[in-house]
């Protein structure tokens, strides 16, 4: 069986037949969660398709059916992570679409945007990678845990490494607004997030398994924000990207990975490795001191609680 320590390297032939399982992705309508939602019904899965965008999101639910083997009823779900009210509806429309859910992958996200909130008064990038997601996973649980080995992968970044968790101002709401800070803070939430869920997994005695994932620099459309507006500036930032580190099925490797492949343990970070986390293959990767701090994840797991109203009572075993 192949392992994450083995010298070879995991590609898209190495994903295990998804025949009769159902996998829910976030931001499914381009980058890396399209690349994984169009390689995992390849495969044989469901794909239910969480996106905000729905005229991007009929485009790719029409990519994803093309490559599908069978005659799978892959659909789109309406979700505005930056609205509880919105994920919410979303998640009461998936848990209704796929009763049984085998995958959850957290993968949308805003990266480095000028400052905003959201609907519910959060900053705009914390409120939409982390809380809009951490609010879902809970909303969805009922569908996990029907499935025989639910598993919920959370899309991190090397970005993590720069930052920090301010539990007293989570929201920019007192401190200056830096746009690659908040966005370095969400990603390190999304680490912490997905490790206290996996050891509440593990407490609950629960079969869900919790793990993260990063794509290394993966030429997307996260990065069109900081790109200045002068002519052939955006497609040379994107040669770069690919040059330096992974194109989007490169980036889409990890969660691949984490998704389906059974040697995933629960709270594992996977990534590439090489070039300070740029590229290489699919690795167990070292976090920061930070995002293994489980008095900073138990923190920030019950600020979440309090902002966003999700409790985790369905985490325990059926």
């Amino acid at each position: 069986m192949f392992t994450v320590s083995d010298r070879k390297n995991f590609d898209v032939s190495s994903i295990p037949d998804q025949s009769g399982k159902s996998i829910l992705i976030t931001g499914a309508n381009n980058g890396l969660g399209l690349r994984s939602a169009t390689e995992l019904a390849r495969a044989g899965a469901r794909i239910l398709l969480a996106c905000r965008n729905q005229d991007k999101a009929a485009t790719a639910l029409e990519k994803v059916v093309a490559v599908s083997p069978g005659n799978a009823d892959h659909r789109v779900i309406a979700l505005d992570l930056s609205d509880l009210s919105s994920v919410r509806d979303a998640a009461e429309r998936a848990r209704d679409t796929a009763p049984v859910l085998d995958v959850l992958v957290n993968n949308a996200g805003l990266m480095a945007i000028p400052f905003a909130r959201t609907v519910d008064g959060f900053e705009m990038q914390l409120g939409t990678n982390h809380f809009g997601h951490f609010a879902l996973t809970d909303a969805l649980l009922p569908s996990l845990m029907a499935a025989p080995a639910p598993r919920v992968v959370s899309l991190a970044s090397v970005a993590h490494r720069r930052g920090s968790v301010d539990l007293d101002d989570l929201n920019y709401e007192h401190r200056e607004y830096d746009r690659m800070g908040a966005y370095a803070q969400s990603k390190l939430a999304n680490l912490l997030f997905s490790g206290e869920l996996a050891r509440r997994s593990e407490r609950a005695g629960g079969h869900l398994t919790a793990v993260a994932a990063h794509p290394g620099i993966a030429a997307t459309n996260l990065f069109d924000s900081m790109v200045p507006p002068i002519p052939g500036a955006l497609a040379l930032t994107h040669l770069g990207l690919k040059i330096f580190g992974n194109d989007e099925l490169g980036g889409a490797l990890s969660q691949l990975y984490a998704a389906t492949m059974p040697d995933v343990r629960n709270d594992d970070y996977l990534g590439p490795n090489e070039f300070g986390g740029a590229r290489g293959p699919v690795r167990r990767s070292p976090r920061t001191k930070a995002a293994a701090d489980t008095e900073l994840a138990a923190g920030l797991w019950e600020k979440s609680v309090a902002a966003t109203g999700a409790t985790y009572e369905g985490l325990s075993s059926l």
